[in-house]
């Protein structure tokens, strides 16, 4: 897919590895909408205000978006929340509404978008290889080595890692590819709001280059995958051989 052909729909794209990957289109001449609950798409995209759990209002944001674009040809879900509770705390169990918050917005919010988009891709004429469209995943590299009090964004993380294959083999006939990216340390809004020496020490456990992730590597992948059609199923991590302990 040439990425100057791209019609893209970028979910959490106000901010962090979201608008980076829309930059980073709009960059090499592709057409973006964004879908966030909030915030501004960078310039040069379109914006829809959107919960990706709310299968109604993604499914006329995804049609408002492919209405305006011409078509979709691309989904990148960054859409997510991060959140930390131990299965056991002091203060009892685990929240089950957290639990349930947060794979609905991160796997399920996920899917319902990804869902709504490979219907509009179908509509597309397929290319030289049959591809009609490329759906790109977030997943993280705690839905492999998840940490204390990540129960449920393992979770949830493991399960989009767990959906690309048999996502792609749902979609093969369609002509639709299937990603996804298990980022691991990124330098994120939520991160750069931290002290340097706080920053420094998570740098510090990963193995080359020792630094925090740059979303543009994130965006960068993204049109890599975006541009090669032999990736398909496969999560890709992207986290300098980090291992977390």
């Amino acid at each position: 897919m040439d990425i100057k052909d791209v019609k893209a729909i970028v979910t959490g794209g106000a901010s962090g590895l979201g608008r980076a990957t829309a930059e980073g289109l709009l960059g090499e001449g592709a057409a973006v909408t964004v879908f966030d609950r909030a915030g501004e798409a960078p310039g040069g995209a379109g914006f829809q205000s959107v919960d990706v759990t709310d299968p109604a209002a993604a499914e006329a944001a995804v049609a408002a978006a492919s209405a305006a674009m011409g078509g979709v040809n691309l989904l990148v879900n960054c859409a997510g929340i991060a959140t930390g509770e131990k299965t056991l705390g002091r203060d009892g169990p685990h929240s089950f509404e957290g639990f349930q918050r947060t794979v609905s917005i991160n796997l399920i919010g996920s899917f319902n978008i990804a869902r709504l988009a490979a219907a509009e891709m179908v509509k597309n004429a397929p290319n030289a290889d049959g591809e009609r469209g490329v759906i790109v995943n977030t997943a993280s590299v705690a839905a492999f080595d998840g940490q204390k009090g990540q129960a449920a964004y393992g979770a949830s993380k493991a399960g989009i890692a767990g959906l690309s294959l048999p996502m792609a083999r749902d979609l093969a006939r369609e002509g639709i590819r299937v990603m996804a990216i298990a980022p691991g340390i990124f330098l994120t809004p939520m991160l750069m709001g931290l002290p340097q020496e706080v920053q420094d020490g998570l740098a510090a456990d990963v193995t080359f280059p020792k630094r925090l992730g740059d979303p543009a590597e994130f965006a960068a992948l993204v049109r890599f995958i975006a541009g090669c059609p032999y990736l398909n199923g496969e999560t890709i991590r992207l986290d300098g051989a980090l291992r977390m302990q």
